[in-house]
């Protein structure tokens, strides 16, 4: 079994091992977000000590001029959305099951977010403007 900072993609080919995790995650309603995953995108932090073994099977795709997406070439999982100025990782809060205190924190694009669901939770919001805002600044 693995520990609450390691987790690996469905088939097994790639094994990630996080050194910190935030608790807080963030939920992406972005377009993109959606349609890579058929949903909103839930995310934990991992900042940038991440091992990833396995990398012959990992596929990294350049979805913004700010991020890029990983997964796997053999199973299909989503590994994570990493950000290319800092490194930073953004992983499913799914690939680490065994996590505590998991506590949403943040939306972001809640102006795309569609109509068709909707969460209780009482969370810090950043519209589509005010996203790319923040990361013109940062390319």
């Amino acid at each position: 079994m693995l520990d609450s900072n390691s987790s690996s993609c469905l088939c097994g080919s790639i094994k990630i091992t996080v050194a910190n995790i935030n608790p807080k995650f963030s939920v992406c309603h972005c377009e993109t977000c959606r349609t890579w995953g058929g949903a909103p995108f839930f995310a934990v932090q991992c900042g940038t000590e991440v091992e990833i073994d396995g990398s012959q099977k990992l596929n990294v795709y350049d979805s913004s001029p700010w991020a890029s997406r990983g997964f796997c070439s053999e199973c299909g999982t989503h590994l994570f959305y990493k950000l290319k100025q800092t490194g930073e990782y953004n992983m499913p809060v799914g690939m680490f099951p065994n996590l505590k205190g998991l506590k949403m924190n943040m939306q972001y694009f809640s102006d795309q977010r569609p109509d068709y669901y909707c969460f209780a939770n009482e969370t810090k919001e950043m519209t589509k403007a005010e996203i790319l805002t923040y990361f013109a600044s940062k390319i």
